[in-house]
């Protein structure tokens, strides 16, 4: 497809205003270190939920959404829990209070309020965590540098611009068409246009993130929400108007079952007899044992979101909050503004996929049809001129967003935890800004430069995910909850927990076995977590405990509930008024309940879109319960511990 001028127009006005509002933002920013990187912790609540779920409507996101809504409708919404998406009902109901208590900049600044300062175990863990971070951040850009590109090539390909940017390739007119030759050079031609406008899209992106620090980056996303709620609505307005106009019986081109989110031991849905390539799909992938996968799924979530965040992001608009309470409203925000205007959208193209299947544009793979190209095919095909430049523009501020945030992290990083801690503790505010932009940039070279030199971004996904994400959770969860727990078993624990869980996925990628494809990496956590445990117990009691006076002062400003006995009697002895923390027991029926209204959230769209009321007012009459009992127990008791 060749966008239309009005589409192109918008686009570029989209662009011109983030610029704009990097200028804008410049002198604000400039005030303080914590005015670049944190917003002075002035901005609202809601506007930094807002931005946090802005960074997460990402583009490769919703298309993997939007072709599992098609291949296994209302099932899918378990499928989330993989990543896991209820972290955040963890970080609204206590993680978040904890967190932000500390009035630490990073993630890893947090660890000297945990573990203190000045022994060898704590710069390990301090540097372990840096160099998690950093990596994190570059791996992020890196894919979301390759993932844009190939998705703005789809709207305007390669042939419709060849004319204008001729160095794109310079010698693919001389060949014949038709030929081997020309069909490798017109395969780069195209990989060189999605890279192009990858490195054009970041380099706005990085403009405003850069000059207009975390104020230009939380504007941005609002501008940019907003314009993914209007479009949300549009899209899922034209889905229910082409089903109402239809003749078509949704349901009798989908298997028995689609329109349920209920499932037995099994998956329970055959498309054998009515789209073969999907059926391929579904074994692939193999969730055919539905309970067992959503059962590890849930196991490997609940302890990822017992670890907190990861140092990225979302860690630092919790600690941009002004309160600890603030915290808390903001991360219980992000599941209410992002999921039902998120699956709104979903669930439009899903069903605009369903109606016009045969009629769509799809890629396809050895295995067969491509079922993430159904986003940006139904795009291409059934939005009016306008919206498609609004949904465009909506999708690559989603990108420069979700890039921007994870810049700002980066940033903090290099500022705070390497050049603040071991370069020039005493650096003017001047000294501070100029490094906050010369990290900046150069966390840009290396996520862009990265990006341009791999060709299968799924290779440093799978390992960012599966060997990153893997080794972070055992240590992060004992940091919480134990207090014996030290530096030294910090720093092992992270160690080995990063190598054992990156061993297969590396595996996998190197072509050495496909044995850990698929979901069978799941079956296998509790193999990692008990790598870890090993190596966290073992490097705790190899050295001594955590400082006594930095266990009591954290213990006493953050309320941890877990194994804190010995430090809670030696608080209580300096201060007979301190209180144990007792709301473990409050603080699990509220996760049990914003888990359900998660799912609940995410269900009422799809209802509501395919036009089946009864399920549309059972799922929103439990929405309306669960919202007046945590009224009750979360948020009239924000501010106990």
């Amino acid at each position: 497809m060749k966008l239309s001028s009005i589409d192109l127009i918008i686009i570029a006005a989209y662009f011109i205003l983030m610029i704009a509002i990097g200028f804008i933002m410049k002198n604000r920013a400039k005030k303080s270190k914590d005015n670049y990187l944190m917003g002075g912790k002035k901005l609202p609540w809601y506007m930094l939920g807002l931005s946090d779920a802005s960074d997460m409507f990402d583009i490769s996101g919703t298309m993997l959404l939007v072709s599992m809504a098609f291949l296994y409708g209302f099932k899918s919404v378990w499928i989330p829990w993989m990543w896991p998406v209820f972290n955040q009902v963890f970080l609204m109901v206590f993680l978040s209070k904890w967190l932000r208590r500390s009035n630490a900049t990073t993630g890893a600044e947090w660890l000297g309020t945990r573990f203190g300062l000045s022994d060898k175990g704590v710069r390990q863990s301090h540097a372990i965590v840096v160099v998690f971070a950093l990596m994190l951040c570059i791996g992020y850009m890196a894919y979301a540098f390759v993932g844009v590109g190939e998705f703005l090539e789809i709207f305007i390909p390669y042939e419709s611009v060849k004319e204008v940017f001729p160095f794109l390739d310079k010698h693919l007119e001389t060949l014949t068409i038709g030929t081997p030759d020309y069909e490798t050079a017109l395969y780069a031609a195209k990989n060189t246009t999605a890279q192009f406008y990858g490195v054009s899209i970041c380099i706005v992106a990085t403009f405003y993130s850069i000059i207009g620090g975390m104020h230009g980056i939380v504007l941005a996303d609002f501008i940019k929400y907003m314009i993914m709620i209007f479009c949300s609505i549009c899209v899922g307005v034209i889905a229910m108007t082409h089903l109402s106009n239809s003749d078509i019986v949704i349901l009798d081109r989908l298997p028995l079952g689609w329109d349920s989110p209920l499932f037995g031991k099994e998956l329970g849905l055959n498309w054998d007899e009515i789209l073969v390539d999907a059926q391929v799909k579904l074994q692939k992938d193999g969730y055919k044992l539905f309970s067992a996968i959503v059962s590890m799924m849930f196991f490997s979530g609940v302890l990822k979101s017992l670890a907190g965040p990861a140092p990225n992001y979302d860690c630092q608009k919790i600690l941009s909050t002004k309160s600890p309470e603030e915290a808390s409203k903001m991360s219980g925000f992000i599941s209410i503004i992002l999921l039902p205007i998120r699956y709104f959208m979903t669930m439009g193209l899903c069903i605009l996929g369903v109606l016009y299947f045969k009629d769509l544009d799809l890629h396809h793979t050895a295995d067969g049809v491509n079922f993430e190209s159904i986003m940006p095919a139904v795009i291409n095909k059934y939005l009016p001129v306008g919206l498609v430049g609004l949904v465009l523009a909506g999708f690559l501020g989603a990108f420069m967003s979700n890039f921007s945030g994870t810049l700002n992290a980066g940033q903090a990083y290099i500022v705070n935890d390497i050049y603040l801690k071991y370069i020039k503790p005493e650096a003017e505010r001047k000294q501070i800004i100029n490094v906050g932009y010369l990290s900046g940039a150069l966390m840009v070279m290396l996520g862009v430069g990265l990006g341009l030199l791999i060709k299968d971004v799924n290779m440093i996904f799978n390992i960012i995910t599966a060997g990153l994400y893997g080794g972070f959770v055992c240590a992060n969860v004992l940091k919480w909850y134990w207090w014996r727990f030290n530096a030294n078993g910090y720093f092992y624990g992270m160690l080995a927990g990063i190598i054992a869980s990156a061993i297969p996925p590396a595996l996998s990628v190197c072509g050495i076995t496909n044995y850990f494809d698929g979901t069978r990496m799941l079956y296998f956590f509790p193999v990692f977590i008990v790598i870890q445990l090993i190596a966290c117990i073992i490097g705790s009691y190899t050295a001594p405990p955590t400082n006594q006076e930095t266990l009591v002062n954290f213990y006493t400003s953050v309320r941890p509930w877990g194994f804190w006995k010995p430090i809670h009697e030696i608080a209580k002895a300096e201060n007979p008024n301190i209180q144990r923390n007792k709301n473990f027991g409050i603080n699990m029926l509220n996760i049990g309940l914003g888990i359900a209204g998660q799912i609940l959230l995410t269900l009422l769209p799809m209802y509501f879109i395919i036009s089946h009321w009864t399920p549309f007012g059972i799922v929103l009459a439990l929405l309306v319960i669960i919202v007046l009992i945590m009224r009750n127990t979360w948020w009239k008791r924000l501010a106990d511990y």
